[in-house]
């Protein structure tokens, strides 16, 4: 089985590039399901219905998200009816949404880290213990974990070794070339990285991000435009055993000279 992990999709330009690009590469690779982080699609800061809609008409089987899912009020009745849309599994339970779904062989799992994040949430590796101790599962499991801290996902990497078939980390918009599989059979990298301009401060225009840094005051971030850089993994599992056997970078750049 063959699953590609997408990387933070930045607003418009991230959705046109994610349209453009899915279909030709789940044909070039044999693709079974595409996961893809949606949570900056909207406008670069949380993801609506009909963002939400524009990724699974692209190509997007399941999409996760993270700490900006409430930005947009209009997603939070969506989220119980879409059940291919994630929110971290380790938010409160009252929540609305979903923390796992499960298609065929596979269950893809949206976690969110802790540390340097502003939400207050459950401890993300007691979740997975609950998660996979639980009720019966697909023998299939890979999980976005959304988190700021290398280490936090470095650890949790470690931590679920042989229990699921891979670990990606999302939210910094920076691609890791740490990429592997470990030792008891899970792939894991620290970050996928964006879909998002490239040339621009994590997917916003260079100039607004300055302001912030330089005078210490709020400025509205508008997203960037020109050439979009497209980060994502490739991971071959066995879907019998749920081993990954395989970890590859997939990388494009869309536009621009």
């Amino acid at each position: 089985m063959r699953i590609l992990l997408v990387g933070d999709v930045v607003g418009k330009p991230g959705r046109q590039a994610v349209a453009h690009l899915l279909p030709e590469l789940r044909a070039e690779y044999g693709i079974d399901l595409i996961v893809v982080n949606g949570e900056n699609s909207a406008a670069g800061f949380g993801i609506s219905p009909k963002t939400a809609q524009d990724l699974f008409t692209a190509g997007a089987d399941v999409i996760t998200t993270g700490d900006h899912i409430w930005d947009r009020q209009e997603v939070i009745p969506y989220l119980d009816e879409e059940k291919r849309l994630l929110r971290p599994i380790n938010f409160p339970a009252a929540v609305p949404g979903h923390g796992h779904h499960s298609t065929g062989k596979v269950m893809v799992v949206n976690l969110m880290g802790r540390t340097f994040m502003r939400v207050d949430l459950d401890d993300p590796f007691r979740a997975m213990d609950t998660l996979l101790d639980g009720a019966s599962k697909p023998s299939v499991v890979v999980v976005d974990f959304h988190a700021e801290a290398t280490s936090e996902k470095q650890a949790m990497g470690w931590y679920l070794d042989g229990r699921v078939s891979a670990v990606v980390g999302t939210h910094t918009h920076v691609a890791t070339a740490d990429h592997r599989v470990l030792p008891k059979g899970t792939a894991f990298v620290s970050d996928l990285g964006m879909v998002g301009p490239m040339n621009s401060v994590i997917g916003d225009e260079i100039e607004d991000v300055m302001v912030r840094f330089l005078q210490q005051m709020p400025s509205r971030l508008r997203v960037a435009g020109g050439p979009v850089r497209f980060n994502s993994v490739l991971v071959d599992v066995d879907d019998e055993t749920g081993r990954a056997s395989d970890i590859q970078r997939v990388d494009r750049i869309v536009g621009g000279d």
